[in-house]
């Protein structure tokens, strides 16, 4: 597998790292987008007038059970006469990595503006603040720290689907797996695993560290161990 790290031909080109990789990351980033802009309002709508909490538990059980691959597959089929060209395959995919990612961005948003503390919330009426401004001046900031585990959880979530769905031929990393077996390449396959892993875990820590830098060191132990 070092070997095969170490040849320059498997970085280069259409099927080249560079380019599977920008794909993934491309397909990753567009699918996440797509679901924070549906999960984080619905999370944070419940979380702030206490509406709908039985639907949103059921909406999100009932997403995190679909199952990825045959899902992509029936999507496949049903937009292929739809679309003539790689959009085909694209929407498909992107569409079920929205359904998964958008029960982890939801759930936390609500969880996280659910945590508020009540006595937080009395100051802000007390001040005279209107309901908008209670959401977004208190009860946002002090959910990120939930909101962003969530969006850790539907990144992750995403980057592991997206490397399945090149089995219906999206591109991305995925295809270093799905190719490598089709030509019993176990080499290939090894280091798409690798590489999947390592984009996973870098993605990761680059929002750990956007977390750690927006989420006011009040809310987390930072503050605590600079005064001690």
């Amino acid at each position: 597998m070092i070997d095969w790290f170490t040849n320059p031909a498997h970085w280069t080109g259409n099927d080249g790292v560079i380019v599977l990789l920008v794909q993934h990351l491309a397909y990753s980033s567009a699918a996440l987008f797509l679901a924070c802009l549906i999960g984080l309002p619905v999370g944070l709508y419940v979380g702030h007038t206490g509406r709908g909490v039985v639907f949103i538990a059921g909406l999100a059980n009932a997403l995190r059970s679909l199952p990825s691959l045959g899902l992509i597959a029936l999507l496949v089929i049903l937009f292929g006469p739809v679309f003539a060209s790689d959009m085909a395959f694209i929407v498909p995919s992107l569409i079920v990595l929205v359904l998964l990612a958008v029960p982890p961005i939801m759930t936390g948003s609500y969880a996280g503006i659910a945590a508020v503390d009540p006595a937080a919330l009395d100051a802000a009426r007390g001040m005279g603040k209107r309901p908008l401004d209670i959401l977004f001046d208190v009860e946002l900031p002090c959910a990120l720290p939930l909101i962003f585990s969530g969006l850790r959880s539907a990144t992750l979530q995403i980057i592991s689907t997206a490397t399945i769905a090149a089995y219906v031929s999206l591109g991305g990393l995925g295809r270093l797996i799905i190719d490598g077996r089709a030509q019993n390449d176990y080499y290939q396959m090894a280091a798409g695993a690798v590489l999947v892993g390592i984009l996973a875990l870098t993605v990761d820590l680059v929002i750990g560290i956007i977390s750690r830098l927006t989420v006011s060191p009040g809310l987390t132990r930072r503050l605590k161990r600079q005064r001690s």
